[in-house]
């Protein structure tokens, strides 16, 4: 099959890349031509481990192009993808759809200017509820004599392991209207079908709500996992036992129960605004979802009080270094990171800041003013006051303790991923320790 993925951000690459290598010719269009000059060259332009490999072998095999010319792009696809940004509209939480809607326009134009016989446009953008239908409409003005469908079909993509659960899905949902499109799409994912990965075909609002239904959720798994923390700290548990316990609940399940300083990410914070606004707009309202938004931000407020007590109650001449600034490990994503609260409360609060992240300077820079860069935990540490881990890089999981506190002016750790334990650091030479949902210490 020929595919054409409009977008070459990270869903459109990630999955321009894996249909590939399902052995589909696949055009990835992107009206950024330095972002097409850099693929073009064999550059890729996100952080995804495995990512580059991958599209270097199916460019060299024939299977993977990149282009800004959208017409080309299009002449004879089977199926067309739009997989551009839907980021959250400034002042109402709703999804902006703007380039949604201009991609469905152009792709309309092109695919009737070239005589597509018949196209199926796939949404691959997260989108509201309606959505959808309403990129029929668009398509339909544009090009009134052109024979299409329009499908949903959601990506449930995790940064960092993303090709992966690309090429071993807990599922594939398409949403679609007409048999035909459904033969299409099953043909699109025919590898995964041969494989027995659930496939699950639905109408186009089902499709539309499971993404968002299954984001709020885990979302909400995150939140409730941090409150119990906070209630551990009062009452003397600990909350990685205890998420440990329910766990292994099979009702339950254990992920997405480890306790930290709030979600981040691309996903939950826009998709649960959205999903509020959604509910509002039909006046059902996402009370569950909007009291997980307000919990959030809350838990990052108490991230920081953690840190100014940590501190002796001022960040004010203070030296801290923070390994980890990417909202999670295995990505150079900063968007809504917790750092992105905590680092400016740190600098705006007198500190002088170091930070180390193995992939967060690309972003980062322009996103943290005011800190310094360093490229080595024990270099971040010299004569710091306290050091805060805030991202759980792989790099910062087997640290040496010891040198890092001989380093340190004053050995005090905020370990905000529960990393290590207040045993270890006490027996390396902290001073104090102070982590998420545990018991801490202070001498």
């Amino acid at each position: 099959m020929k595919i054409t993925m409009i977008g070459t951000g990270y869903v459109g690459l990630v999955s321009g890349v894996c249909f590939s290598d399902f052995g589909h010719d696949v055009v990835c269009v992107d009206r950024d031509p330095s972002k097409i000059e850099m693929l073009n060259n064999g550059k890729v332009p996100i952080y995804e481990p495995g990512l580059d490999d991958l599209m270097s072998k199916n460019v060299e095999a024939g299977r993977l192009s990149f282009t800004t010319d959208l017409s080309a792009g299009v002449k004879g696809a089977d199926a067309v993808f739009i997989a551009v940004g839907t980021p959250t509209r400034r002042g109402d939480g709703h999804a902006d759809l703007s380039f949604v809607y201009a991609a469905a326009e152009d792709i309309a134009k092109a695919c009737a200017a070239e005589g597509n016989p018949y196209t199926v446009i796939v949404t691959k953008s997260t989108v509201p509820l309606g959505t959808n239908r309403q990129v029929k409409q668009v398509v339909r003005k544009a090009a009134p004599d052109l024979v299409f469908d329009v499908a949903s079909n959601p990506e449930f993509l995790r940064e960092g392991a993303a090709i992966d659960d690309f090429m071993k899905p807990d599922r594939v949902v398409v949403g679609v209207q007409t048999d035909r499109a459904a033969e299409v799409m099953a043909e699109v994912y025919r590898p995964l079908y041969l494989r027995d990965f659930p496939i699950i075909t639905t109408d186009l609002e089902s499709a539309e709500m499971i993404k968002y239904a299954a984001n709020a959720f885990l979302a909400t798994k995150i939140t409730f996992i941090n409150e119990i923390a906070a209630l551990c700290e009062k009452t003397g548990a600990d909350v990685k036992q205890v998420s440990r316990g329910m766990g292994m609940d099979g009702r339950i399940g254990n992920k997405f129960l480890h306790a930290g300083p709030g979600y981040g990410g691309s996903c939950f914070p826009k998709d649960t605004s959205a999903l509020a606004r959604i509910g509002q707009e039909h006046a059902v309202p996402m009370q569950i979802t909007e009291t997980v938004m307000r919990v959030n931000d809350g838990i990052k407020a108490r991230m920081i009080e953690k840190l100014r007590d940590l501190c002796e109650g001022t960040f004010n001449g203070k030296t801290i270094a923070v390994l980890g600034v990417t909202f999670k490990p295995n990505t150079d994503d900063m968007r809504d990171a917790p750092s992105l609260t905590i680092v400016p409360a740190l600098v705006g609060g007198g500190a002088k800041v170091r930070v180390v992240d193995p992939q967060g300077f690309r972003e980062g820079e322009a996103l943290l003013p005011g800190v310094q860069w360093a490229d080595d935990p024990y270099k971040a540490v010299h004569n710091a006051d306290a050091v805060v881990i805030l991202t759980e890089w792989n790099e910062f999981r087997a640290l040496d303790l010891k040198k890092i506190a001989k380093k340190m002016k004053s050995p005090r750790m905020a370990d905000l991923r529960n990393i290590y334990s207040a045993k270890d650091a006490k027996k390396s030479g902290f001073v104090a320790y102070v982590s998420i949902g545990r018991q801490d210490f202070e001498v």
